[in-house]
């Protein structure tokens, strides 16, 4: 067995081991890269040193504290809760109107925050109670609210999209334009999803609706939560900032609206807000670090070749091979969070795909689209044990109200991979 197997058996085993030992993900991928490195015969502290830092040395990265931070200001200076305050005053009266308060709450959030996580705290936090005094199912509420989070990571400006832009050197605003269709198909999948769910379901009677001047008014405190998408997409779109800055701005905008707008946020909880974000940061940051690590020893052992050997049959009918990697990483999917598999698997991936003519930009979303999933898929779900947290219910009974949504996104991503035009077009003609 020649050195290039033995790694790739390490790399498979370690992950496998360190996953199951409930191992920090950084620090998994290091020890994986180093055993690989030991295989390879290629160990130097040295070099493990400087891919560490080379993982976080990156301009285009920049952007990820400060969608977090930007984040963390829009649910503690009120713009996330009055989003929903304007949902519910248009859609609370409908039948099931606060499952579309979520949904439509989720979308406008998404194209604000790009962090899936962030957003579903936010609706976990304010509609669960809600939902919960009201009389819905726990279990389908927690799984809607869950599905309608992890749409963040599609609609721009998403934290995914930035990541991965870097890891392959794609460019960062084709792929924000990319996830703009595909991320209203999410949301309009899941209102006919949460409609189908409610059948047979008794639900208290609904209350009337609002007149129009108490919706209106609704709509007009969210003016200021509104208007910040329309800064960053116009901003980048006209060249104004580039992706990187947009974060930059929509932070500083999610602070100026929090302190001096709405007022919600005092000068003294801004410390709290800042550490809030430096810690998802510093996990996000040592996840780039550690993947930087076995990305290069993966390099080092040619595995992207050996992958390529075995999907190179494949490579003749581009839509047969979109299918199978989309198999293929919805598996993995079911283990590893979204990040980790952005930055393991899209630079192996990736190459494959455009030998076969597949556009880049495609496969982009297509992979964050499915990494996106993996959040409500067990047994990891990131996404489903923040709902589960937030809304103290038993991650079992998440895990079964999320399943008709989870076949619905299923659904939406073959049926993006049958037609893929559904995304290129719309990025050939916003270029």
């Amino acid at each position: 067995m020649g050195p290039e197997a033995q790694a790739f058996i390490v790399f498979s085993l370690g992950m496998l081991v360190f996953m199951g030992t409930g191992m920090n993900m950084g620090l998994a991928l290091v020890l994986t890269g180093a055993g690989m490195a030991w295989v390879l015969d290629f160990f130097d502290t040295q070099l493990l040193a400087q891919n560490l830092v080379a993982g976080v040395d990156s301009f285009p990265l920049l952007a990820v504290p400060f969608f977090i931070l930007a984040g963390e200001l829009m649910n503690s200076g009120g713009i996330s809760r009055r989003i929903i305050d304007m949902a519910q005053a248009w859609v609370g009266h409908i039948r099931g109107g606060l499952g579309y308060v979520a949904i439509g709450a989720a979308v406008l959030m998404a194209s604000m925050s790009g962090s899936a996580l962030a957003d579903t705290a936010a609706l976990a936090t304010i509609l669960l109670p809600m939902m919960r005094q009201q009389g819905y199912p726990m279990n389908t509420s927690a799984g809607l609210i869950a599905s309608g989070g992890i749409i963040a990571p599609i609609i721009p400006p998403s934290m995914p999209f930035v990541i991965y832009g870097v890891t392959t050197n794609t460019s960062i605003s084709a792929l924000f334009v990319s996830g703009i269709v595909p991320g209203l198909m999410m949301g309009v999948g899941l209102i006919f999803a949460w409609r189908w769910v409610l059948r047979g379901i008794d639900l208290p009677d609904s209350r009337p609706a609002l007149p129009l001047r108490e919706r209106l008014r609704a709509t007009l405190k969210a003016f200021w939560a509104m208007l910040m998408p329309l800064i960053i997409i116009g901003g980048m779109k006209s060249g104004v900032f580039t992706p990187t800055e947009a974060a930059v701005v929509a932070a500083f905008y999610a602070l100026v609206v929090a302190l001096f707008v709405h007022r919600e946020m005092k000068v003294s909880e801004i410390y709290s807000v800042l550490v809030r974000a430096a810690k998802t940061t510093a996990i996000v940051m040592f996840l780039c670090a550690g993947a930087q690590v076995a990305s290069y020893m993966i390099t080092l052992a040619d595995l992207p070749t050996v992958l390529t050997g075995w999907l190179g049959p494949l490579v003749e009918n581009p839509r047969v091979l979109m299918a199978v990697m989309m198999i293929v990483l919805v598996l993995i999917g079911t283990a590893l969070d979204l990040t980790p598999t952005i930055l393991i698997f899209a630079p192996v991936m990736l190459p494959i795909a455009v030998k076969a003519g597949i556009d880049p930009v495609y496969f982009g979303l297509m992979f964050v689209l499915n990494g996106a999933i993996g959040l409500i898929t067990p047994p990891v779900g990131t996404v489903l044990n923040v709902v589960a947290g937030v809304g103290r219910i038993s991650m079992h009974s998440v895990i079964k109200g999320v399943n008709p949504f989870l076949i619905t996104y299923v659904f939406i991503l073959a049926l993006l991979v049958a037609f893929p035009q559904i995304v290129t077009l719309p990025v050939t003609w916003m270029r």
